[in-house]
């Protein structure tokens, strides 16, 4: 991911399979790669299944919206 100075997070495949099965692959690929990057972080640091579980459907539920990046308002750019 072009730019980042995090660690780049590798994606789960029950996240990839989340996303392709809701439909929302393209909606992650339109985000910045640092958007990307801290949700894959902020997943795989959850110690506990369901935790991870959670988070998950919280960056399922913002992609939908398409309005908010890890619970704090967004607008893509035009």
């Amino acid at each position: 991911m072009g730019g980042l100075t995090r660690p780049v997070q590798d994606m789960p495949e029950f996240v990839s399979a989340a996303l392709d099965l809701r439909g929302l692959r393209e909606a992650y690929d339109a985000r910045p790669p640092y958007q990307r990057n801290d949700y894959l972080g902020w997943i795989n640091r959850a110690k506990r299944e369901d935790t991870k579980k959670g988070r998950l459907a919280v960056m399922l539920r913002e992609l939908e919206a398409g309005t908010s990046y890890m619970g704090m308002e967004w607008r893509p750019k035009a």
